[in-house]
C-alpha cells in the first residue's frame, strides 16, 4: 500500500512539474491585484508629482501632478475594492485588469 502512495506521488509531482508557469489573469491575480491597489494606492501622489516634474517643470508637478495624483489615488483604491470584492467574477472577461498598468509601481 505504500508503494502505491508513492508511485502516485511521484506521478504527481513529475505532471507538476511538467506543467509551464503560465502568467494568464486568473482569480487569484485578480485578489492580489485587488488587495495590492487598496495598499499601494497612495504611491500615485508621490509618483505622479514626480512625472510631472520631470515633463514638465516642479511648479506643475506640485500642483498638477498632486491633483493627477490624488485622482488616481482614488480610483486606483476603488478599483481595488471593487477587484477584491469581485474576485471570483471572470469580470472583465478573463479577469483582465481595469487599470493600466496593473499595479502602480509598473512601467507603462
Amino acid at each position: 500500500m505504500k508503494a502505491k502512495g508513492l508511485v502516485l506521488l511521484i506521478v504527481a509531482l513529475m505532471i507538476i512539474s511538467v506543467v509551464s508557469n503560465c502568467y494568464a489573469q486568473d482569480m487569484t491575480r485578480k485578489l492580489g491585484r485587488g488587495v495590492g491597489n487598496i495598499l499601494t494606492g497612495w504611491i500615485e501622489v508621490p509618483k505622479n508629482i514626480y512625472d510631472t516634474s520631470v515633463e514638465s517643470n516642479v511648479f506643475a508637478g506640485l500642483t498638477l501632478g498632486l491633483v493627477k495624483g490624488i485622482g488616481m489615488t482614488v480610483m486606483r483604491t476603488v478599483v481595488g475594492v471593487y477587484e477584491t470584492a469581485t474576485f471570483p467574477v471572470p469580470l472583465p472577461e478573463d479577469y483582465k485588469p481595469i487599470v493600466e498598468p496593473e499595479f502602480v509601481i509598473q512601467t507603462k
